[in-house]
């Protein structure tokens, strides 16, 4: 069987490492973004699957699109019996999809139809779901609209963020379609269409979504910190700076003696601080002032007592 791969970002490594580990196929060609400027010195960044594919002797091609004839006839050339898509990035014209006899076949994180679109580990862990999972699909012209190929849950333990979900549930993503491949190339699995009765559609988080509304519960408030990591991560205003609440925890309290926004010292032995909300207190663990290093909320406190009693 002869593969393509098409990804970009680190999590979308053990795909490509899955893929190179199916017997009696091969790897003829790995598509990720053109090298891009990056940090103070604007010094050429390449992608991590462009990093792995070069430790590994595998072909590359990074071109900006797929419109240009010449572009596909380039990919048409490598005769691929299917195209693996993880985390690309870039949309892939009909011709394209239609190229491969197996199909272009996309990993998602979610059990598809729920959570189409571009954020769907996000607002799996916002909506404080159970279960999550990964999905093997068809590409087709639709925002992840096509057929289905495999899927396995995953089980949430209450504590990941989206960052490190992400991780596992691509590694999840890797292990399925080495499993799956074979069989696809097989017929022993047939895919089937999404049930449009039960599809919902995720939106793109901007970095407006990561300021802290203290209006909400704790419980939701824990939740964003931790759907929001990396980015936009959750903030606060304190003092004229942009105060990055990294690490959080919920405090169960039916108080209503201070107002939502209020930092309160406690007596917890783990907490040092506290945010009043509508419904609890959000613990601190870890915060940031924008431009220094983050420390652990008792190290916070002892450079900036002020902080309690103030309002966020």
């Amino acid at each position: 069987m002869r593969i393509v791969f098409m990804g970009t970002p680190s999590f979308a490594v053990p795909v490509l490492t899955n893929l190179t580990s199916i017997s009696d196929s091969q790897v003829v060609g790995v598509y990720t973004p053109p090298d891009r400027p990056s940090g103070r010195g604007r010094r050429s960044q390449s992608s991590p699957v462009k990093e792995y594919a070069l430790k590994h002797g595998l072909q590359i091609f990074q071109p900006n699109n797929f419109r240009s004839p010449d572009i596909q006839n380039q990919l048409a050339e490598l005769r691929p019996d299917v195209i693996v898509v993880a985390a690309y990035g870039k949309l892939l014209p009909k011709p394209i999809l239609d190229l491969a006899p197996l199909g272009c076949l996309n990993i998602h994180p979610s059990i598809l139809p729920r959570y189409r679109g571009p954020s769907p580990v996000a607002t799996c862990l916002l909506s404080g779901d159970l279960i999550t999972g990964v999905t093997i699909m068809l590409l087709d012209d639709g925002m992840d609209t096509g057929a289905l190929i495999a899927q396995h849950e995953y089980f949430l333990k209450g504590d990941e963020t989206a960052e490190r979900l992400t991780v596992e549930l691509f590694e999840l993503g890797g292990e399925l379609l080495k499993e799956t491949l074979p069989k696809w190339q097989s017929g022993e699995l047939l895919s089937e269409p999404q049930d449009e009765s039960k599809a919902s559609v995720t939106k793109k988080f901007e970095r407006s979504d990561g300021l802290a509304d203290w209006s909400l519960s704790a419980t939701e408030l824990e939740r964003r910190a931790r759907a929001f990591t990396p980015w936009p991560g959750l903030f606060t205003n304190w003092n004229n700076s942009i105060l990055k609440i990294i690490e959080v925890s919920t405090i169960h309290s039916s108080s209503t003696e201070f107002v939502p926004g209020t930092v309160v010292g406690t007596n917890h032995r783990d907490v040092a601080a506290a945010v009043a909300t509508s419904e609890g207190f959000l613990g601190l663990h870890k915060v940031q002032i924008e431009g220094k290093r983050a420390l652990d909320a008792r190290a916070f406190l002892n450079g900036s007592p002020s902080f309690i009693g103030s309002q966020l």
